[in-house]
């Protein structure tokens, strides 16, 4: 049974969900503790909506693989001898064990089949046939319909290169619902970019939304990473582009005195440029978000997208994943320019997680309100609110 506090916290949302930008108000800490509320995201966001799950240089030749658990139920995407893709349950039809178990697995790799290791059932990868059972051992005794035995199909798209999955057989197409993002992200052609690593960080302890929330304004920039990402991309300087729906947009310009990344020896760590980028791209950074839990910062040489998962109401994890041209791997300074890359981020990582932490430390006193309003640099904030007013009470697209 839900909570007595739930229904009243809907109706709080909803009521948000009304506001005017320039009188847009915070979520009540209760949205960002409530164990009702967790349970609620769940069931209407991350057990049915769209959500991105990868990039399809990790699933680029027949065979290739790559397990997912950010639904909240285990899946696996892969490639079939057509080129086709596809999403696929991990829990086997006979005793329901995970087919890919982590313990024993790589989170990617090539298979010709799936053979879940408790009994050794195989399912099929090809085409039409894929998640088709192909051999059960020792079941010849039984009465048992081996064509009607599959492993369910979710629904996938490929967006911009990003793999997204909905748990939802009737969710409404995504790439319709995301055209305003097409002409900023068209420049940096991600279908075309490979994954250059890959980093995670387990059990964050804040809730989800805080993190996104965090990783979808630039406005923090001059507190949290004054020593380091404001003085190369200065959040006073963001232009937040206006847009609706389920994905937004802002662009920052480089400091003119911004300083060049450098290796042990001095020389400048500089990435491989990405092909066909206009003097604007060149010139700055574009952060790009689509709604429930992704976003990507695009830069001139790599695209960086990030997912918040939920792990329980007060915990997630943080999926990170670093793309960049093709080419770059050909580099003789690539593991340098990807390790100089990796440690840049765990700064602006660490620095980022005393601010969720702190957040949720101020939201475990169930404060008042805050009173306080949105800059306008936290735009996508307002806009995440409406999106959860509609999926999470029922209240649809407002426009201002």
């Amino acid at each position: 049974m839900l909570h007595d506090g739930l229904p009243s916290l809907l109706d709080e949302l909803a009521r948000l969900a009304e506001l005017p930008l320039e009188r847009g108000e915070t979520l009540p800490a209760r949205a960002y503790t409530s164990a009702d509320f967790h349970e609620l995201e769940k069931d209407r966001i991350f057990r049915s909506d769209w959500l991105c799950v990868g990039h399809v240089s990790q699933v680029s030749r027949p065979g290739d693989y790559v397990r997912v658990d950010d639904l909240g139920v285990p899946l696996v995407i892969t490639r079939d001898e057509h080129g086709d893709l596809h999403a696929l349950s991990r829990v086997c039809r006979h005793r329901f064990m995970d087919v890919l178990p982590p313990e024993t697995t790589p989170d990617q790799g090539s298979l010709k089949r799936i053979t879940c290791p408790y009994h050794t059932w195989t399912y099929r990868l090809n085409g039409e046939f894929a998640g088709q059972l192909a051999g059960a051992p020792l079941m010849n005794k039984v009465e048992f319909d081996r064509a009607a035995c599959r492993l369910p199909q979710y629904r996938l798209e490929v967006w911009h290169g990003l793999l997204m999955v909905s748990a939802d057989p009737d969710a409404a197409p995504l790439a319709p619902q995301l055209t305003a993002l097409d002409a900023t992200l068209a420049p940096y052609r991600l279908d075309d970019l490979v994954v250059a690593y890959t980093a995670r960080w387990d059990g964050v302890p804040a809730n989800w939304k805080v993190a996104f929330e965090n990783g979808s304004e630039n406005y923090h920039h001059m507190g949290s990473h004054a020593n380091t990402l404001d003085r190369i991309v200065p959040g006073k300087d963001t232009v937040v582009d206006e847009c609706e729906g389920r994905g937004f947009s802002m662009y920052t310009p480089f400091a003119p005195d911004m300083e060049i990344p450098q290796g042990p020896d001095g020389r400048e760590l500089v990435g491989t440029l990405i092909p066909g980028l206009g003097l604007r791209q060149l010139s700055g950074m574009t952060v790009a978000g689509v709604f429930p839990n992704m976003a990507m910062a695009l830069l001139p040489d790599s695209v960086t997208f990030v997912r918040w998962v939920p792990t329980g109401p007060l915990t997630h994890d943080a999926l990170v994943t670093v793309l960049a041209p093709a080419e770059a791997r050909q580099r003789p300074g690539f593991d340098a320019y990807v390790e100089a890359s990796r440690q840049q981020f765990e700064i602006i990582q660490a620095e980022d997680l005393v601010a969720v932490r702190g957040v949720q430390r101020g939201l475990a006193t169930d404060p008042a309100p805050s009173g306080g309003r949105f800059s306008h640099l936290e735009r996508p904030l307002w806009q995440f609110q409406r999106y959860l007013a509609e999926r999470l009470a029922g209240v649809g697209a407002v426009t201002p």
